[in-house]
């Protein structure tokens, strides 16, 4: 009896892993063996920078937030303080949408806020 080698899944499975190494460079695009390992990798790290991703943005929210605050005269915690006093409920995604479209609106906010904070005080 012949010996079954499953070549057309074979062939199939190794063709998907090549696929997905295309523009990898040198033999990890080109090599079963080594794209199997850099395909593996890459999956790992992908999974790991959409997690990570998150806080990236929540940072750049949080820096051009601080950046807005500053020119209002007022820190960035000072300012998430005063929200909190005056109870606006805006998470740091919009406020710093805010910051950088519409300056009004945001200098709006800062002010309630500055004002809830001296109210905190007395």
């Amino acid at each position: 009896m012949p010996r079954a080698t499953n070549s057309p899944a074979s062939r199939k499975r190794r063709k998907r892993i090549l696929l997905r190494a295309k523009g990898f460079r040198g033999f990890r695009s080109k090599l079963y063996r080594y794209a199997k390992d850099a395909v593996y990798k890459a999956r790992q790290y992908e999974y790991r920078d959409r997690k990570k991703r998150k806080g990236q943005f929540r940072r750049l929210w949080i820096q051009r937030i601080s950046a807005a605050v500053r020119n209002e005269g007022i820190t960035y915690s000072r300012f998430i303080e005063g929200l909190k006093a005056a109870n606006i409920d805006l998470d740091r995604k919009v406020l710093a949408d805010l910051a950088v479209v519409d300056a009004a609106a945001f200098s709006t906010i800062v002010e309630q806020a500055k004002g809830a904070l001296e109210k905190k005080a007395a």
